[in-house]
């Protein structure tokens, strides 16, 4: 069997869809080719370049189509070199595949965000909004196969495409293996270098993401004010770049900084792989209320570096966070995010089972099981 993938996302900075599939591919690299891979070969399309830092197996086989529009690699080009190819089936991992191929194609919705909230979204132009919804739901209706993370995005394809349930296949997604710190003896050393590095003096509440208005920055800061006034030994770490109107957040930190005479929040717009995970370590719980995800990856990421999680109690974030989490009601209500923080900052048996409770919640969610169940369903088309 021939399995044709649309590998663009690799190339260049890597973002979400980026990860997901090289998580993959490095996945499928190790599996045993006599056993658990019989008859199958893949070939990957890139646009104008191909990474050096690809998986290599005997499985890949990489083509460089040599365009530099993305729009005219994936509608024409790839289109053109699938069936050139002869290949069974098209894997296009990042939402969308070519419009006018006619042979199989598996897609993969991480979330649609996009459609239940287009309001949220900052687009280029009307003709971008209208390209990728239409788009997208073109591909899913005429796709073989959808892949989605968790059963809540399986309901919003269904409830905003109306497709067959039967065809959509939840894969679950894992935490990068770069993305979680392995404790060692250093470990006490490596935490307070980076404490000392992002101006941490004692204990840390963490957020990193991007900033948007459905993530309730505000009500999470007015929340940790108050958990600031009474334990002056605690500061809130925002990582992420503000792209809440005005950066309203940015604003509202230096208030509340200023209220306090004194940093207890604490904002950087980026923060590397490597010192994520520490902070994650280092956290004396981690917060991320949202008003819609498609995974969340974020809170998943703590609670593998045990964290404990302060998270809502909906969408796909109870699902990912199941009971290693405090999930909150209300993402609007700061009385109940306080009670939240004062709870786990003052309960240590309570901090201790969330950390215990996600070490079987992150069994749930590996790149392996879903490496397995995203090549058992191409295999089948």
């Amino acid at each position: 069997m021939l399995i044709g993938i649309d590998a663009h996302n690799l190339e260049g900075k890597r973002t979400g869809v980026g990860r997901y599939l090289i998580n993959l591919l490095q996945q499928w690299s190790e599996f045993d080719i006599g056993n658990r891979i019989s008859n199958i070969k893949f070939i990957l399309y890139f646009k104008d370049e191909i990474p050096r830092d690809l998986p290599q197996s005997e499985l890949f086989e990489f083509k460089l189509l040599n365009v530099l529009s993305t729009a005219k690699f994936i509608h024409w080009d790839l289109c053109r070199a699938a069936k050139k190819d002869k290949i069974d089936i098209l894997f296009c991992p990042d939402y969308i595949g070519p419009l006018f191929y006619k042979g199989k194609i598996a897609v993969t919705l991480h979330d649609i965000s996009y459609e239940a909230h287009p309001e949220w979204f900052n687009w280029p132009s009307p003709a971008d909004r209208i390209l990728l919804k239409w788009v997208s739901k073109k591909t899913a209706q005429k796709a073989e196969i959808i892949f989605v993370p968790l059963e809540f995005s399986k309901s919003e394809v269904i409830k905003y495409y109306g497709v067959a349930p039967e065809k959509i296949i939840v894969t679950g997604e894992g935490v990068d293996p770069v993305l979680i710190y392995k404790i060692s003896e250093k470990s006490g050393e490596d935490i307070a270098k980076i404490k000392e590095k992002y101006g941490i003096k004692d204990k840390l509440a963490f957020y990193f993401g991007s900033i948007f208005l459905r993530r309730h920055l505000k009500e999470a800061i007015g929340a940790f004010e108050k958990i600031a006034f009474k334990k002056r030994d605690y500061q809130l770490l925002i990582g992420g770049k503000d792209y809440t109107n005005g950066k309203s957040v940015d604003k509202l930190v230096k208030k509340v900084n200023k209220n306090l005479n004194r940093e207890a929040i604490l904002r950087v717009d980026f923060i590397p792989d490597n010192d994520l995970k520490l902070l994650c370590s280092a956290a004396a719980f981690f917060i991320w209320i949202s008003d819609y995800e498609g995974f969340g990856l974020p809170p998943l990421e703590a609670i593998s570096n045990s964290a404990p999680v302060i998270t809502t109690n909906g969408t796909s974030l109870k699902e990912v966070a199941g009971e290693a989490a405090i999930l909150i009601e209300n993402n609007k209500d700061v009385q109940e995010i306080y009670q939240a923080m004062k709870n786990i900052t003052e309960d240590d048996n309570l901090r201790s089972r969330l950390i215990e409770k996600g070490k079987e919640q992150v069994k749930k969610f590996s790149w392996e099981r879903c490496a397995e169940i995203t090549l058992d369903a191409l295999s089948r088309a």
